[in-house]
């Protein structure tokens, strides 16, 4: 990546699920005055704190954090929202004479924010209704294979339960008679008003990481004094206007204990359906992060990737 010297440096620290992402940005604010943009779609919800791994309250002092209990779980936060508000905040940061440390997995915000928004087409109430009553008749399997023979490039990167985006690829698919990833191609990239450094956190030996990912399902799942994930989504049941379908509701974990919840899966079976599809979002994140080639990949297995991140930011501010 090439310096800019008229532009203000950020840092970007990405990586999948239980890669040690927020302990990396807080071991680099213990040494730079630093404050923490959330790039994480679920921590925007309020409410919703064990089920998304939200950094503690302890955590949440040692360094501002920003994008994080902004939304009710019955609202949406989109990418050209996230996209705002970090351009805002980063300008903010940086007045403040602090480094702003971006920090998270949803790979969908990071892409955003480099590349710009683009010009999709819409949403279209009328054809998205028409595609939920189809996806309740066949399921949303058969609606992702549907889809990768309209635009296979986005059913790869799609989970076949993910229906929240295999609807809109198909909904843009149908308005603009083209592939969403062909219209992606397209668009022209928007240069940012910072430099950013990009590190990725990606694991040497993915078997080590799908024991953190169950041993940290294992821990939302254990009694706390302040509850555990099957009681924080009973909390959010009783307020009686959520529902599966709702993006807040989809998120890992909250979608398997709701259906534990409702009697449809017994507990060996949500704690392992929950395990699963935690590891298959890691699998997508890190497929993501592959299509990044500006990264710098550090193992989140090693010792201290920390250090390594503060070498580097170091150098780039020597510059």
């Amino acid at each position: 990546m090439s310096t800019h010297a008229s532009k203000p440096l950020a840092v970007a620290i990405m990586g999948p699920t239980a890669s040690g992402k927020t302990a990396s940005a807080l071991a680099i604010a213990q040494r730079i005055p630093s404050e923490i943009i959330s790039v994480d779609s679920a921590l925007v919800y309020r409410g919703m704190d064990i089920g998304t791994a939200k950094p503690t309250r302890e955590e949440r002092a040692a360094a501002p954090h920003h994008l994080i209990d902004i939304i009710d779980p019955l609202d949406s936060y989109s990418v050209a929202q996230f996209r705002t508000d970090t351009l805002r905040l980063v300008n903010d940061i940086v007045a403040r004479g602090k480094l702003p440390l971006l920090v998270g997995g949803t790979m969908l915000y990071f892409k955003g924010l480099a590349d710009g928004l683009d010009d999709l087409p819409g949403a279209d109430p009328a054809l998205r209704a028409e595609l939920e009553d189809e996806a309740a008749r066949i399921g949303w399997p058969a609606m992702h294979a549907k889809l990768a023979l309209l635009d296979p490039e986005t059913a790869a990167r799609l989970a076949p339960a993910d229906a929240q985006r295999i609807q809109r690829a198909l909904e843009i698919c149908t308005l603009s008679g083209k592939p969403m990833s062909e219209l992606l191609a397209l668009k022209e990239k928007t240069e940012l008003p910072f430099e950013l450094l990009s590190f990725a956190l990606e694991p040497s030996d993915r078997a080590v990481l799908h024991e953190r990912i169950a041993r940290r399902f294992d821990i939302m799942l254990e009694e706390t004094p302040d509850g555990n994930l099957i009681t924080e989504v009973e909390v959010l049941r009783r307020r009686g206007d959520l529902h599966p379908g709702l993006p807040s509701m989809r998120c890992v974990g909250y979608r398997q204990a709701w259906e534990y919840l409702d009697g449809t899966i017994d507990y060996k079976t949500m704690r392992e359906t929950g395990i699963i599809a935690t590891r298959q979002l890691a699998k997508r994140q890190l497929t993501w992060l592959r299509s990044m080639p500006e990264r710098v990949v550090l193992d989140c297995l090693g010792g201290d990737p920390a250090s390594a991140m503060l070498a580097q930011i170091a150098d780039k501010r020597r510059r």
